[in-house]
């Protein structure tokens, strides 16, 4: 396929891929239970940060860490106490623990109550065209209470050569404002434009079949590659061909 033939395929896939009914297997279930910004902000947050692994294994564990809350995260997260915390013992997805848990509830609080809310901290540090170094001063200010060490590889960092996938799809969810019913749209301050597309394993594979992607490794590198490629086709909302590369490769299995 040449430059123009490529978009045309994957403007068709995104249509294809970015509708409602795309909602109910994703992890973007989870904050479509809610209706309160701060609620969908927090159970977007918690629910991308355990999303790896099985697809129905994630949607069981983010349903029940919101169990876990009441159904009301963000009061959760306000006005929790200790007793409150000794509720989620056991609770365990993969290598995110309960330990795990009850830091990422604290730095919640961190942030809501002493730096304005998840919004601010990444409009505050972003660029023009870029909000990899936000994520990057969000990961300092969301660790900057005492905690265990081993809880910070649950959040990552691009300037660690990162590419950040489930930070970079919560932000997604967070900014795109298309109408389609998927994504939110809730952060105004923030604009598409400045977006990375969730890199892993299914949409790197199908990128370096269309030729989107060189780099090997699902890396820092790899991401801006990526970018630079989908800015090409639309500089105003480029990760709106998440949709595409994650459709190709895990419903279509890369057959195309």
């Amino acid at each position: 396929m040449n430059k123009s033939e490529l978009k045309s395929f994957l403007d068709f896939k995104v249509e294809q891929y970015n509708t409602p009914e795309f909602i109910e297997s994703d992890p973007i279930k989870i904050p479509h239970l809610f209706h309160r910004k701060e609620d969908i902000e927090i159970s977007g947050f918690l629910t991308a940060t355990i999303a790896w692994g099985n697809r129905k294994s994630i949607l069981k564990n983010s349903e029940k860490l919101m169990q876990l809350m009441d159904m009301s995260p963000y009061e959760f997260i306000l006005n929790h106490e200790e007793k409150d915390l000794n509720n989620l013992e056991g609770f365990v997805h993969r290598t995110f623990n309960s330990e795990d848990l009850k830091y990422f509830i604290k730095a919640l609080n961190n942030i809501y109550s002493r730096h304005g809310g998840l919004e601010k901290v990444f409009y505050e540090n972003a660029l023009e065209n870029t909000l990899q170094p936000a994520i990057h001063q969000f990961k300092n200010i969301f660790f900057e209470l005492p905690h265990q060490k081993r809880t910070e590889k649950h959040v990552s960092d691009p300037f660690k050569k990162s590419a950040a996938k489930r930070i970079n799809m919560f932000l997604r969810w967070m900014v795109r404002n298309d109408g389609k019913g998927v994504d939110f749209g809730l952060w105004n301050s923030l604009a598409s434009s400045q977006l990375s597309c969730p890199l892993d394993v299914h949409s790197g594979n199908v990128a370096r079949k269309l030729g989107l992607l060189k780099r090997k490794m699902n890396d820092s590198k790899a991401l801006t590659e990526l970018d630079e490629n989908l800015r090409l086709m639309d500089s105003n909302d480029p990760v709106k061909y998440d949709f595409a590369l994650f459709g190709l490769g895990v419903f279509e299995k890369g057959q195309f």
